[in-house]
């Protein structure tokens, strides 16, 4: 009985139940379809992605600034931590600096502080020729395998550019990375003025003196600079120099390519020279950009299959009345027609004696009567065809001729070494330095100033009104009148 009683009100409280969850089903789905229930969840979900993102930010900002303050060391030091590394700790407390140095922390990675120059300078000259091993290794591997002797050729003579040049054309020889022998032939005998700037390089070196001075006019100096390279070619067969020799004016400007080139040569070889004209005349000048005259280049031309087939010369003709004939004038200097620096040969083509020489070259002993007509190193062979183009066949300009000169008459030290000391052209307002310190007044004195430049200084004014004037009178005697006073009464 009590059993059925159950049953009956168990089926009467389910519909029920269900009608209920029915009910609030109905109005949840009215409440998420109005507009203002939307809009109150799209705030609630964005303050929820705001309060996400900003949150983390910040919680990243905390962490870092509470546990890497440690690991961070400011990026400015003070005086006396720039002057630690100048005094070189101990090699026993080296170490212990180095591990103990601060850190500067990147993101995840930290970068450690060294002190710059290194306190050590063993450990520098140490590194120092590890590249040095490094680069000649590589030299070996993909350089020239058996690098021959560069002969450089250089005529000059003492002007006031000759320092200028000699010590440009130096450095750069002294750049080589092979081995280098210097022949300077100079005009008018040797000098102690060249041979101080040649001494300086440190290269092996052959100074040798030509009787004939050098002329005024540029076309003789292009012949007698001829005679000199001559001159110092039999110097290489007298002294069986054996490597290549390259041709280095001294006003020219050399690329280091050129010497890696020239290792490349069998027996005459040629490269692009580019020539750069300089004049003070503005009107001529102005006058040849508008012919359209560009930079000329003197070098091999080759064709497609990169054979020599003949070359692309410096054209003179737009330059006719136009060009320097002394060293004096304002106009361009103009080149010859084939410069000498833009061949390099093989010394063994000036040996005499030497079984596997050419038969196409001729031999210096002919050449020795007809100095005047030699105009370039083309003069040496029988047949111009036998030139190798070197330097991508000519495309690549690897020097560049200039001749920049001053006047015969400039006055220049010798040397350049200016003994006595210059006269004083320009006095100095102030001497921030003097020889002697001023000695300091007394108090006393500093009293007697004071008052002389008080008394003076009513003097110097012309238009002051007169009751300004009579005014710092009175001003006036009343200070000396106290100061009198104060005198006596230290005196008694």
């Amino acid at each position: 009985m009590k059993l059925s009683a159950l049953q009956q009100s168990y089926l009467t409280r389910r519909p029920n139940s269900f009608r209920g969850s029915a009910q609030l089903d109905s109005s949840g789905d009215g409440a998420v379809k109005s507009p203002a229930a939307i809009f109150w969840l799209l705030i609630h979900g964005l303050c929820c992605l705001v309060s996400l993102v900003l949150g983390f930010r910040f919680s990243r900002l905390v962490f870092f600034f509470l546990f890497s303050t440690s690991l961070y060391t400011a990026p400015f030091r003070g005086g006396t931590e720039i002057e630690a590394p100048l005094n070189v700790p101990p090699a026993a407390n080296r170490t212990a600096a180095v591990s103990t140095a601060s850190r500067v922390v990147v993101g995840r990675h930290g970068i450690r502080i060294r002190p710059w120059p290194h306190p050590d300078p063993v450990e520098v000259m140490k590194a120092h020729r590890i590249i040095e091993r490094v680069q000649r290794e590589q030299r070996s591997l993909f350089g020239v395998k058996n690098p021959r002797t560069v002969i450089a050729v250089t005529p000059t003579y003492v002007r006031t550019f000759q320092t200028l040049h000699l010590t440009g054309v130096m450095h750069a020889l002294m750049l080589v990375p092979y081995d280098l022998v210097w022949i300077v032939v100079e005009a008018g005998g040797v000098t102690n003025e060249t041979a101080s700037i040649i001494a300086k390089s440190g290269l092996r070196t052959f100074h040798v003196g030509f009787s004939e001075r050098m002329p005024n006019s540029w076309d003789a100096r292009h012949k007698l600079e001829s005679r000199m390279r001559l001159h110092a070619l039999r110097v290489v067969r007298k002294e069986k120099l054996d490597g290549v020799v390259v041709f280095a004016d001294d006003s020219n400007m050399h690329s280091m390519e050129l010497f890696d080139e020239a290792q490349n040569v069998k027996w005459i070889g040629a490269v692009s020279v580019g020539i750069l004209l300089h004049s003070d005349d503005s009107s001529s000048m102005v006058q040849m950009e508008e012919e359209g005259a560009v930079m000329p280049v003197q070098g091999p031309a080759c064709n497609a299959t990169d054979k020599l087939v003949g070359w692309h010369t410096f054209n003179s003709l737009r330059y006719t009345g136009r060009s320097a004939v002394y060293i004096d004038d304002k106009a361009p200097v103009l080149p010859t027609k084939l410069e000498w620096s833009g061949f390099v040969l093989n010394s063994r083509l000036v040996w005499k004696d030497v079984d596997d020489k050419p038969e196409w070259v001729k031999d210096l002993d002919e050449l020795d009567g007809v100095d005047e007509g030699i105009e370039s190193p083309l003069s040496l062979l029988k047949s111009t065809s036998m030139v190798e183009p070197l330097g991508n066949c000519g495309r690549h300009v690897l020097l560049w001729w200039l001749r920049v000169e001053a006047r015969t008459d400039s006055k220049f030290p010798s040397q350049w070494i200016i003994d006595p000391p210059l006269d004083i052209t320009i006095p100095s307002k102030r001497t921030p330095w003097p020889d002697t310190p001023p000695e300091l007044p007394s108090n006393n004195d500093k009293v007697l100033i004071g008052t002389q430049e008080q008394t003076n200084k009513p003097s110097t004014r012309t238009k002051t009104p007169r009751s300004r004037r009579s005014r710092s009178k009175r001003k006036h005697d009343t200070k000396v009148i106290g100061m009198q006073v104060s005198t006596h009464s230290e005196q008694n």
